[in-house]
């Protein structure tokens, strides 16, 4: 595993990590995205590192994404599995310390059609939320919210992978 993590270093590509909720055979306790913080430190500005789905760590890995220049967050596959209603607690939770500018969307769906579809309503729904409670609490103009929007839903991915239409790269 360090092999592969240095080579993809070496390459200079993004880097997918999976932590928190995932398969049947992880040993939750020892996918805590906090436990790459040495390593993260040894690799400080040179690949985007985008920590997938990370639930219940999301708080640890908010702070990754808020201390590490490039470090990145998408919780996509615990919206799908939580759902709408309570998507926005998970978001609330991430994006307590995530950058807007480092927060992806993601439905991480698989299978079923239906998943796609609920992963890209419970991300909609729980950000228009968050968006929009601030907007209610005068923190945020409309344009900004739907700034903020844009960029998890689709200009950080971009911006990330370097792909044609995305802002401009941070480091």
């Amino acid at each position: 595993m360090r092999h592969l993590l240095w080579t993809a270093v070496d390459l200079g590509r993004p880097l997918q990590l999976h932590t928190g909720f995932g398969d049947g055979d992880i040993r939750l306790h020892r996918a805590d995205p906090a436990l790459l913080t040495d390593w993260l430190r040894l690799i400080a500005g040179t690949i985007p590192v985008l920590l997938l789905h990370c639930w219940p760590y999301q708080r640890r890995a908010a702070y990754l994404s808020a201390v590490f220049e490039r470090v990145y967050l998408d919780v996509g596959l615990a919206l799908h599995h939580v759902g709408p209603a309570r998507a926005g607690a998970v978001l609330a939770e991430a994006l307590e310390i995530t950058p807007f500018r480092k927060l992806l969307y993601s439905s991480d769906a698989y299978g079923a059609a239906e998943f796609h579809h609920l992963g890209a309503l419970a991300f909609r729904q729980g950000l228009a939320d968050l968006l929009q409670e601030r907007l209610d609490a005068d923190e945020l103009s409309l344009p900004d919210a739907l700034r903020l929007a844009r960029w998890a839903g689709r200009d950080n991915a971009r911006r990330v992978y370097r792909l044609p239409g995305g802002l401009l790269d941070d480091g």
